[in-house]
């Protein structure tokens, strides 16, 4: 049924439950394919150098720090894993990533609001379930 799973992490609670979910859903379908996608917000060009390097560096090892925990807490699946790490507003780059590998099912944590957490949506959570090209398994 969902052959190819695209996992959108950012290192949040919710997304390490989100986490957890695909890779037990992973172990029941046992897809062709389980991606797991880190996307952070694009680095203004107004910053300039040398500032603009330090930010990069520091952006893409918070992305690696998050794959590599997800990708530890995903464990055995029965396929290979693949990892990406974009730059770019989130929810564009997900939907992005699920069109362009064709992606069966996304699964990403919500993000609560204040007082109102468990009933909104966050922002990209929203955005994603508004425009994806397949089912999507948002987990809180």
């Amino acid at each position: 049924m969902f052959e190819r799973i695209l996992l959108a992490v950012d290192g949040s609670e919710h997304a390490l439950h989100a986490t957890r979910k695909a890779a037990e859903l992973a172990r029941l379908m046992k897809p062709v394919e389980f991606r797991i996608v880190v996307a952070y917000d694009p680095i203004p060009l107004y910053l300039g150098e040398p500032n603009m390097q330090i930010v990069i560096t520091n952006r893409k090892g918070e992305a690696e720090e998050i794959l590599n925990a997800a990708v530890k807490e995903v464990g055995a699946v029965p396929c290979e894993i693949h990892t990406e790490i974009l730059e770019g507003d989130p929810a564009s780059a997900i939907l992005e990533i699920a069109n362009v590998r064709k992606s069966d099912v996304i699964v990403m944590g919500s993000r609560g609001l204040g007082r109102l957490a468990g009933l909104l949506l966050g922002s990209t959570s929203q955005k994603v379930v508004s425009h994806a090209p397949c089912p999507v398994l948002i987990v809180r």
